[in-house]
C-alpha cells in the first residue's frame, strides 16, 4: 500500500528513528527539500512522497555503512 497517508507515515517513522538513533544526521534532513508540485494531482504526491521515503532511506543507509552503525 502506497497511499500518501501511508508514506507521510513511513517518512515520520524513519524520520524519527534518524533522530533518535542518529543525531548526527538528523541535523542534515533540512537540506533535504521537498518540493511539492503547484498541480494537485494525487499520482504526483505519491511520486514526490515515495522518491523523498527513498532518499531517506538511502541517506541512512549510506550513513550506516560509512560509519559502521548497525
Amino acid at each position: 500500500m502506497s497511499t500518501p497517508e501511508y508514506l507521510i507515515i513511513q517518512i515520520n517513522e524513519l524520520t524519527t528513528l534518524i533522530e533518535t538513533r542518529y543525531p548526527e544526521l538528523y541535523k542534515f534532513l533540512e537540506e533535504q527539500p521537498l518540493t511539492l508540485p503547484t498541480n494537485d494531482t494525487k499520482e504526483m504526491d505519491e511520486k514526490l512522497l515515495s522518491d523523498y521515503l527513498e532518499s531517506l532511506n538511502q541517506l541512512l543507509k549510506h550513513h550506516v555503512i560509512t560509519h559502521n552503525k548497525n
